[in-house]
């Protein structure tokens, strides 16, 4: 497969098949179940809806995620529905001056031995679904987990009062995750999510409605991603399905009075949506009044403060259950996928429940937590009103291009090394007895570790 190339050696076949519960059929949640059954595990899935229907929008399949996926056998079939893109040029909101452009592929792909690419996120839940069914991982739809057991032994109880028990807990119920709440309250936390003051619009714009107007067509028909960077606001725009849809990111104020609930099926008024960028070009405002009627979806962003630990005896969080992305940095489902990359390899390695999820938690909180950090310190540069502070960010994203640091994170090259290069699977095997010396209180240096093959 073109630009993924994989040199990791592992075991694959765990030493003991396990019987893990996962809770929750997103991405995160199908994609650790996939590879744990992949690895000899008995995977459950309890999922509280009773249809997984298409829902979301486009998002971002960084190199972190795609080679996780690879290695799952899954990339091919991403690709095939996935969008490539070749840059990322970034602009200001009331003039299209371009500032400067971030290369995406086919450098990132030769760079990191994996692509980066764009996809619905309907798309990548329907391959994974696909995937878990070929795997024949059982599955329970409308069983909402609304308790773990008080202990946090691997007993979950549903909301019908059915009991569910395994060896192991995987907790993937997203940002409104009744088992986050509950390990927060074990470490004497009220957790609750916070709003961030800002909301998105989410339009896709199919390809019939801009078929008469060639300047529109050109972007869809480019596989660039267009980064629109405004007072109190961004936009962030590219193809997805094989150019047949043109997908926006429209960030906003969250309006006074609106709903703190986040959701992806809120609908939005395209008259508001119209009216806040107005005084933006008229690029923007032409692909704009192309948004069918009734097709804006509006989602308040939300954010968690982190938690003091993702595990709890035999419970684990992954995913947005753990550290809620917002989307400045577009790594909410790659990290995600690294959670089940990590968890898999923790679990192929060592049958001691207690010992994997520890070492789970030390190869992702830190660094988990750090992308999520890096977002909301991107939205600041991303949404400076027009004035000194603005200016200076603009120069900076100007000199980027030549070796500078880019405001702009996710088009930062140095920023990328540590989000698309680090190898979350890799590096769990190759530091496995340092990292279980560390999680064991025995502090190994590297030359007195064993690695694992």
């Amino acid at each position: 497969m073109e630009y993924f190339k994989d040199d990791l050696k592992w075991k694959r076949k765990a030493k003991q098949s396990l019987r893990i519960l996962v809770v929750g059929a997103g991405i995160g949640g199908l994609a650790v179940a996939i590879g744990l059954k992949q690895s000899g595990h008995d995977v459950i899935i309890l999922e509280q809806v009773p249809h997984i229907a298409e829902v979301g929008a486009g998002i971002q399949m960084a190199p972190n995620a795609a080679r996780i996926l690879g290695r799952f056998g899954l990339l091919g079939k991403v690709m095939e529905k996935a969008n490539v893109l070749e840059k990322n040029s970034l602009r200001r909101y009331a003039n299209n001056e371009e500032l400067g452009t971030a290369p995406l592929m086919p450098e990132i792909g030769q760079k990191y031995h994996a692509p980066l690419s764009v996809i619905h996120r309907g798309d990548l839940q329907a391959i994974l679904l696909e995937a878990a069914r070929a795997e024949n991982i059982e599955m329970h739809l409308g069983s909402r987990v609304v308790e773990a057991d008080s202990s946090f032994e691997a007993r979950v109880k549903l909301q019908s009062g059915e009991w569910f028990e395994g060896d192991v807990i995987i907790a993937a119920d997203g940002i409104k995750s009744d088992l986050r709440r509950q390990i927060a309250k074990a470490h004497g936390i009220e957790d609750h999510s916070q709003p961030t003051g800002d909301a998105a619009y989410r339009i896709l714009i199919p390809k019939e409605k801009l078929e008469h107007d060639p300047e529109a067509l050109e972007l869809l028909n480019t596989n660039a991603g267009m980064r629109w960077m405004g007072p109190e606001g961004h936009i962030m725009a590219y193809p997805i399905k094989n150019n047949k849809v043109y997908n926006m990111v429209l960030l906003h104020p969250q309006k006074e009075g609106a709903p703190n609930e986040e959701s992806w099926t809120n609908r939005g008024d395209k008259k508001e949506m119209l009216d806040f960028y107005s005084n933006w070009n008229d690029l923007v405002k032409n692909l704009l009044t192309y948004v069918p009627e009734g097709d804006v979806m509006e989602w308040t962003l939300n954010t968690h403060r982190p938690l003091p630990a993702w595990i709890e005896n035999k419970v684990a969080l992954i995913g947005d259950a753990c550290h809620p992305m917002l989307p400045y940095v577009a790594q909410g489902a790659a990290n995600a996928i690294e959670d089940a990359g990590t968890l898999t390899m923790c679990f192929s390695i060592t049958s001691d429940v207690s010992l994997a999820l520890e070492v789970y938690q030390h190869v992702r909180k830190t660094r988990g937590e750090a992308i999520q950090h890096s977002a909301a310190t991107t939205r600041k540069a991303l949404h400076l009103p027009d004035g000194p502070e603005q200016q200076k960010r603009d120069e900076a994203i100007r000199n980027s291009n030549k070796g500078g640091h880019n405001p702009d994170l996710w088009a930062d090259t140095e920023w990328q090394q540590f989000m698309w290069g680090t190898d979350v699977m890799k590096d769990t095997l190759e530091n496995w007895e340092a990292y279980k010396g560390k999680v064991e209180g025995h502090h190994l240096t590297p030359l007195n570790a064993t690695i694992y093959t």
